[in-house]
């Protein structure tokens, strides 16, 4: 039987304002309500960001539409937030890893300033469409960790010709002082995306390892390749995708700085490249250049601050090949990728530390969406990618 959880307020909140036509939750048999109404560490909860969507939503007029684009494992909604009406598109994510919480606040207070009557956010509007969504793994969220909340019993109940698969290798049952995967197992979703958006999960594709694309058999990668799929067919392409996370704290390679903030755009092999003959059929879309360009102008647009405490901004480790992420199969299918990874946990931090963090990623954010709206970040040479310092690991 699949998990479901029905979130009251949600429900009661969205009925009127958000609900999709379209999409039905996992089952629709009732259950009793398990609401959580409290910010972990000070950040968002799913029941809290309904209510500030919902709230968005009304204040802008019209200017954000929020949908519930589909559910996570246990019936939580996710949503997409759209802004503009310009012809290109640029998706952005946030918290596919519950723990990493940053990239939701920050896209929170993007949304409420692109929805306003500001000079600056009607030019943006009229160029540009974007795309939020904001707390893609709302059942880790709510439960302060990375993976999300599913056992393998369920993906086969979802795809039983994997009945006699062995597990993903991104399939969590570890026990350790922080979590209990082991009696509430969960998968990294992060890892289950491929480049093939039509891609069925296949025995023969299991467990496999890091380097190879994922196999779409949780919700919440189904959901986003779903609004990806969409977006695709009704613009043509997705011109940028951001994805934003958290790492460990690191410092500039050389230096006793502290990094604020990692970006990359380098995730997959080149499949122009001898190295990238297997992904030879993506040569005509993927666009390594467009990456590094868009890199640059969100570093550009944190510099610009001078003595900052966000001048320390890195390169995430080069010469990736995780296919199995959004970054690499977005990248392969044509959308210029942008790696956002804010240093340190959010659970520890104080609220100076957690609003510097959040500014840092939405000041990057409107250099990417600036340089598009503008033009600018095409004229960019793509080799000043390789000036940004490196991260020391």
């Amino acid at each position: 039987m699949k998990k479901k959880v029905s979130l009251l307020c949600s429900t009661l909140l969205l009925s009127s304002v958000f609900a999709s036509p379209t999409m039905a939750a996992p089952n629709d048999k009732p259950v009793q309500a398990q609401s959580q109404e409290y910010a972990i560490s000070g950040f968002i909860s799913h029941a809290e960001l309904s209510k500030k969507l919902q709230q968005i939503d009304r204040n802008s007029q019209g200017q954000v539409n929020v949908e519930v684009a589909g559910y996570s494992n246990l019936g939580r909604e996710i949503y997409t937030a759209t802004v503009g009406s310009g012809d290109k598109v640029i998706l952005v994510q946030s918290e596919i890893h519950g723990n990493e919480k940053t990239g939701t606040a920050a896209l929170l207070n993007l949304l409420q300033q692109l929805g306003s009557n500001s000079p600056e956010a009607k030019k943006i509007r009229s160029d540009v469409t974007i795309v939020a969504m904001p707390m893609i793994n709302p059942d880790a969220t709510e439960l302060n960790r990375r993976g999300n909340d599913m056992s393998w019993s369920e993906v086969v109940e979802d795809f039983p010709q994997l009945a006699s698969a062995s597990p993903s290798w991104n399939y969590y049952t570890y026990t350790n002082q922080y979590w209990d995967y082991a009696s509430n197992p969960g998968f990294d979703v992060n890892r289950d995306f491929n480049p093939d958006l039509n891609y069925v999960p296949q025995p023969e594709d299991f467990p496999s390892n890091s380097s190879n694309p994922g196999w779409y058999i949780t919700p919440e990668a189904q959901t986003v390749r779903d609004v990806y799929k969409g977006l695709m067919s009704e613009f043509g392409k997705v011109d940028v995708f951001v994805d934003l996370h958290h790492q460990g704290e690191y410092f500039v390679e050389g230096t006793d700085d502290k990094v604020t903030l990692s970006i990359s755009g380098d995730f997959v092999q080149d499949p122009t490249s001898e190295e990238g003959e297997k992904y030879r059929e993506y040569a005509d879309t993927y666009d390594g250049d467009f990456s590094k360009q868009l890199n640059v102008a969100a570093y550009n647009a944190l510099q610009e601050r001078g003595n900052s405490p966000f001048d320390h901004i890195t390169l995430y480790p080069q010469d990736l090949d995780l296919p199995g992420t959004a970054l690499g199969s977005f990248a392969l299918n044509g959308s210029g990728a942008v790696l956002f990874e804010v240093t340190g946990q959010t659970q520890s931090y104080g609220q100076k530390e957690k609003g510097r963090l959040i500014k840092a990623v939405e000041i990057g954010l409107y250099g990417i969406i600036d340089g598009v709206t503008s033009g600018d970040v095409y004229e960019i040479d793509p080799n000043a990618y390789n000036d940004i310092p490196l991260t020391e690991r």
